[in-house]
């Protein structure tokens, strides 16, 4: 049975909610948005097993809940929880030359930790090294563009798409074709960002401000650096469950992941039940191994985390309609062509889990009976093809707040942290301003 377009009307008006009540109503949201969250999912749900049985609502409710929201909710607590145990200190001060540098080092990091490990330990130096300044929101949305989600394109560590590509037979090292495009939206974004921030910095020193430092620039200590030993064991976890899912001993007899045997007939992979684990005994040993001194000099609440939790499990409910007609369209669109794929992929990417819509359009190359290019457990993709398709699911996630997990989390420690963040709108206003130019550009260079 065909999914319904109005079934997706849930998930609009979750988003609605999202970008309008914290600048309407910002007491009222801040005190009931849980109920707005459960409200619109329980609606959802309601309006699915109407469509298609309760018995189907189940099924996808704990497939969405368990092997989507789970994992997702606990890897972001997990990084979330180590790199709060992590402290930069010193006499480096934000100026516009200093904030490229931090911008830069956190991209790079990104293939390495991904973007929710890099945006997490990188968030707190660069709001430290920049305390003393007033004019601070345009710092952390660069950081949401550039470190949050372009920085990730490099290897399947970088971007969940990226992992789901690797475990569907790209190469793990193919992510490297990416590297020009990355390197061009790094120059660009980066030139653009020195500019605005040098605008910034000088308004800041003219309102009489400068940073407390006597030896500008001399010295920088880390604290609780040990901890960067179990945020590379959750980033291993992440990759051990990618690939532990393509062995026998994790599969049953007609090849489907063996796992936890869930209400509706879904399982709960014994993968990701490792992967659970070692995130969780990473967070837990990183807290019993540090000085709570560290977390006091970090600002550490619970407060970011728990509105994403919130926030998340909405969004997970209600857009499951929205992946459904998705997939079932997908194939139709007739998208041939790489341009025609990196913006598909990338708008979307910037409103639903970029994951499946990665894997949808990858799903519908595979089924265009290329003769050449990278050899998929779905098809024959060729490589322009799929270097449009990647791009576009990992850095158009910057476009929205929600189009990549680190986006929101980031933003939500901005605003505990007294950054006067933009709203989801208005942030909308800075990537259509600064980040659809360089996709524009993107195109013209290496996919049309």
């Amino acid at each position: 049975m065909a999914t319904p377009v109005w079934l997706s009307i849930p998930f609009a008006g979750l988003l609605l909610c999202i970008a309008l009540f914290p600048i309407m109503k910002a007491d009222w949201w801040e005190e009931h948005k849980a109920l707005v969250v459960a409200f619109w999912s329980v609606l959802t749900l309601i309006l699915f097993t109407m469509v298609f049985g309760p018995a189907a609502s189940l099924e996808t409710a704990v497939d969405c809940l368990f092997n989507d929201y789970v994992t997702f909710i606990v890897l972001l607590f997990g990084l979330y929880c180590v790199s709060g145990n992590i402290t930069f200190t010193g006499d480096l001060a934000g100026s516009p030359a200093v904030n490229v540098g931090l911008l830069a080092i956190g991209t790079l990091l990104s293939s390495c930790i991904g973007t929710t490990g890099s945006s997490m330990l990188m968030i707190r130096p660069v709001i430290r090294m920049n305390s003393w300044r007033r004019r601070r929101a345009h710092i952390m949305i660069f950081f949401i563009f550039l470190i949050s989600n372009i920085g990730g394109c490099l290897t399947p560590v970088g971007d969940p798409p990226l992992l789901m590509g690797f475990m569907h037979g790209v190469s793990f090292f193919w992510s490297l074709h990416l590297f020009p495009v990355m390197l061009l939206n790094m120059a660009v974004l980066l030139f653009i960002f020195y500019h605005i921030d040098m605008k910034e910095y000088r308004a800041d020193v003219a309102d009489g401000r400068k940073p407390d430092i006597s030896k500008p620039g001399t010295e920088l200590k880390i604290g609780g650096g040990h901890n960067i030993i179990f945020l590379i064991a959750i980033v291993a976890a992440v990759v051990l469950s990618g690939t532990l899912s393509n062995y026998p001993m994790f599969q049953n007899a007609d090849g489907s992941a063996a796992g936890v045997p869930l209400p509706g007939g879904k399982v709960f992979p014994w993968a990701s039940v490792i992967e659970i684990v070692i995130i969780l005994i990473s967070a837990l040993l990183s807290f019993v191994t540090t000085n709570r001194e560290v977390r006091r000099k970090n600002h550490f609440t619970w407060g970011a985390i728990e509105e994403v939790a919130t926030l998340f499990i909405g969004i997970f409910i209600t857009m499951q309609p929205a992946l459904l007609l998705l997939k079932e369209v997908g194939p139709q669109l007739g998208l041939n062509h790489p341009a025609q794929m990196f913006w598909a992929t990338g708008i979307l990417s910037s409103f639903l889990d970029n994951t499946p819509t990665y894997l949808v359009f990858l799903t519908t190359a595979g089924t265009l009976d290329f003769t050449q290019g990278m050899m998929t457990t779905l098809g024959i993709v060729p490589a322009n093809m799929l270097m449009a398709i990647s791009c576009g699911a990992v850095f158009m996630g910057a476009i929205t707040y929600i189009g990549n997990a680190p986006n929101f989390m980031v933003k939500s420690m901005s605003d505990e942290n007294g950054i006067a963040m933009p709203s989801f709108f208005g942030y909308l206003k800075w990537s259509v301003k600064y980040l659809v130019p360089v996709f524009l550009l993107d195109t013209v260079i290496f996919f049309l």
